[in-house]
């Protein structure tokens, strides 16, 4: 149950915490003490630099002042760069000065705040001018939340408890367990009877303090009421009977429009929120969605959140972000960059040669075998995603991933799942175009799609991880779709070409079943692709998706795209039904009963 997340800089109100483990040290609890109700532990990751970043070049000497931080640094000067970093890795700066002097664009690069996972990430940020030398503009960083829910019930056999866990953000601790207290000290067992940690109980202060987290102060949980817990259940105060709202307006480029405006019937549609909304909050859950957006005709007709998250708090996407990294391979060879898809993957990292596990087929991988999962590199075991993230050996994880074995011959018409095939694809982008990935997705796709937040997770090397997890708002992750739908274009302005935007959806390649409601599925450019049948009717979709239920769905003969981001991480079976069946048992039958399709 504990998960590893190395020390970071934070600003977190534990103080609680540790008076309460000073004081328990000292007490017993009274006879009658009883652990049995609902309790909670709830904060928020912040880290220490946040808020109004101000560069002042009025004198010879630079300086940078940030809450509270006030430092001197040079200015270096090619290109324009101006970069400085805090004490004690605190944050730093990476930016470049407009031609005419008004604006510092560039990103603010945050310790390693997120959790269950520690990268670092890099956030955009714009300073404007407020006075000759003088720039001034708002830092945001990431800050996770870090959400805990603790059920105890009187157990009627060997333990004096039975306890479940729920962690919306992450989905840790997930299963259920056996609480003894002996003296001041609480123990967690998983089934069995092993013990999983060990934790106190304040009688005086009633309060549980319990270490869930490797390397990270203990948790206080407090008593409190389910109904009161923001991320608990789907809705605080609890909601049953779904009233449905037109989405609002927002300075994003999504114009709205209600469902009955686009053909779409809501009755199907409130029948699936219901079913979120009347979901119980324990483990076997099937709807665990933090929230539902569809957007047809280009147009947001459906937004709904659920277990605390909302419009402007951004979202993991987990893998769904891979879909990104052949949208940068695409944009890259558009604006100059000499990519051919068929070129040897080898020839892109002339650097790190020697490889290990020399083999010949290596020299065969190409860019389109990356982009379909198709290398025939070894990718499980310690090859695998969270080994090569573990690993301290080799901070290069390109060159991690190019040193894996090869397994088969590359190409075919069966896909692997492979995250570092992807993490490539970037390292190909920054060989050809000679930028940071940030700096290339914030020019040629954060700015077009009028994405002003989010938050790139990077590698030990600085660079971006495009294997996933990406964080980004739901309405800027359902854009993704939309410039596909669209042939490239967002509200009219060619994003990337529609022959690469139709060639990225095309299926090359395959799934195996993974599961009794899995008939196998394809691959295209890091787009999943599978057919839904209505009676005669057969109807394609195209999608991003990520661990937990991250799913950007594009629909192309309705013309529709739908968006769920979940907390059913390491679940795969839970939010696999999302697409293979809520889809077309809820959002296809709404679009049929709106406005019915031609028979093809």
């Amino acid at each position: 149950m504990p998960t590893r997340m190395p020390a970071a800089v934070f600003v977190l109100l534990l103080l609680s915490t540790s008076l309460a483990l000073a004081q328990t040290t000292a007490t017993h609890p009274s006879p009658d003490a009883d652990l049995a109700g609902f309790w909670a532990s709830e904060q928020i990751l912040r880290p220490l630099a946040r808020g109004t970043l101000t560069i002042d070049a009025r004198s010879a000497q630079w300086r940078a002042q940030i809450a509270g931080f006030d430092i001197a640094f040079e200015r270096r000067q090619s290109k324009d760069a101006i970069t400085f970093a805090l004490p004690g890795d605190a944050g730093e700066f990476r930016g470049h000065l407009s031609r005419d002097g008004k604006r510092i664009a560039g990103h603010w690069i945050q310790p390693g705040v997120a959790y269950p996972y520690n990268p670092r990430y890099a956030s955009p940020v714009e300073l404007t001018q407020v006075e000759s030398g003088v720039w001034r503009g708002e830092v945001i960083p990431l800050e996770p939340r870090l959400s805990f829910y603790l059920t105890i019930e009187h157990a009627a056999d060997r333990a004096p408890y039975t306890a479940y866990f729920r962690n919306p953000e992450a989905n840790i601790a997930r299963r259920s367990y056996r609480i003894v207290m002996k003296e001041n000290v609480v123990i967690v067992m998983v089934a069995g009877g092993n013990a999983e940690l060990m934790g106190t109980y304040d009688p005086e202060t009633d309060r549980l303090t319990l270490p869930l987290i490797n390397g990270y102060p203990p948790l206080s949980f407090a008593r409190t009421q389910p109904d009161l817990a923001l991320g608990f259940r789907p809705r605080v105060p609890a909601q049953h009977k779904y009233v449905y709202r037109k989405p609002v307006v927002k300075n994003d480029g999504w114009a709205t429009a209600s469902l009955a405006d686009v053909g779409l019937a809501e009755q199907p549609i409130a029948g699936l929120i219901e079913k979120i909304l009347a979901a119980a909050p324990t483990r076997d859950n099937p709807v665990n969605i933090h929230s539902l957006l569809i957007a047809r005709h280009g147009k947001l007709v459906l937004e709904e959140y659920f277990y605390g998250f909302d419009a402007e708090r951004t979202h993991d996407m987990r893998s769904a972000s891979k879909t990104f990294a052949p949208l940068l391979v695409g944009l890259a060879r558009e604006h100059g960059a000499k990519i051919d898809v068929d070129a040897p993957v080898v020839s892109f990292f002339t650097e790190y040669k020697p490889l290990a596990h020399p083999d010949p087929r290596k020299d065969r991988i190409t860019v389109r075998h990356l982009m379909t999962m198709t290398s025939g590199r070894a990718c499980r075991g310690q090859w695998d995603e969270d080994p090569m993230q573990e690993q301290t050996a080799q901070p290069d994880w390109y060159k991690f991933s190019l040193d894996a074995p090869m397994e088969r011959e590359p190409g075919g018409d069966q896909a692997v799942y492979c995250s570092s095939d992807i993490h490539l694809l970037g390292g190909i982008v920054k060989d050809t175009t000679g930028r940071w990935l940030p700096e290339f997705f914030q020019e040629y796709v954060a700015r077009p799609l009028e994405m002003p937040v989010y938050h790139m997770n990077l590698t030990p090397t600085g660079e971006a991880y495009l294997g996933g997890g990406l964080y980004l708002r739901p309405r800027d992750q359902l854009k993704l779709g939309q410039i596909y739908l669209s042939g490239g274009t967002w509200n009219g302005r060619r994003i990337v070409s529609e022959q690469w935007a139709k060639e990225s959806v095309a299926r090359r390649a395959g799934f195996k079943p993974l599961f009794d409601i899995d008939a196998g599925h394809g691959y295209a450019y890091a787009w999943h692709v599978r057919d839904h049948k209505d009676g005669d009717r057969v109807f394609h979709d195209h999608y991003a998706g990520g661990n937990g239920g991250q799913l950007i769905i594009v629909i192309p003969e309705l013309d529709m795209v739908v968006g769920f981001t979940g907390g059913d991480y390491a679940e795969a079976r839970k939010f696999f039904a999302w697409e293979i069946e809520l889809l077309p048992q809820y959002i296809i039958p709404a679009a049929l009963g709106g406005q019915p399709l031609p028979s093809p």
